[in-house]
């Protein structure tokens, strides 16, 4: 409790709470000056942007959407690029026998491929994977630029804009390793049934 003989000090507020008295001291100036330079930035940022529609703010959606595209171009571009890097080198490639590579072929395999292919490649809407009679060609690189670019005509789709370069390496890896199995009721040979996907 306090004294009330005791002069009272200007800065102390009326109130007490526990024996703690509260000072009314003013703000540091640069506190101040910080605080009302935000105020100057607000007003100044709604009328460049929101009222007057200026900078990258554009009229079609704000400054998201302006970013959303520079974004989105940049993204492409790096895509681009990416695939451009991998389409160059198919005809060099092999497949991978690293078993993380074969790891991630096998997933993507079973999401994107098996619905046509079956789990074990012996085919179904798609051709067989297992044997040697491989419409688009034999080779590795073959495989690659089918998983890429589809077969339009036969339903298969193109997975360039939808899987990166490396899932597409690494599930063509994967789909190696299904050449000369056996699986139980695979498609007989492409070569043996002349209406199919030829």
């Amino acid at each position: 409790m306090s004294n009330p003989n005791e002069p009272k000090d200007p800065l102390l507020l009326d109130h007490e709470a526990d024996g703690i008295k509260e000072l009314d001291n003013n703000l540091p100036r640069w506190w101040v000056w910080l605080f009302y330079l935000t105020i100057v930035f607000a007003v100044g940022y709604m009328g460049h942007y929101p009222v007057l529609k200026a900078g990258d703010f554009s009229k079609q959606g704000g400054i998201q959407v302006s970013e959303y595209k520079v974004e989105m171009a940049v993204g492409d571009a790096i895509k681009v690029a990416a695939q451009s890097k991998f389409e160059a080198s198919i005809a060099t490639l092999e497949p991978s026998k690293d078993q993380a590579v074969l790891s991630q072929g096998r997933q993507t395999f079973i999401t994107l491929c098996a619905p046509c292919h079956r789990l074990d490649g012996g085919g179904l809407v798609g051709p067989n994977l297992c044997d040697d009679y491989w419409i688009h060609g034999p080779k590795f690189s073959d495989n690659l630029k089918v998983i890429l670019n589809g077969v339009p005509d036969k339903g298969m789709l193109s997975w360039k804009s939808q899987i990166k370069p490396q899932q597409i390496f690494a599930v063509a890896s994967y789909i190696q390793g299904f050449r000369g199995t056996k699986p139980p009721e695979n498609q007989a040979p492409a070569e043996q049934k002349p209406n199919a996907f030829e």
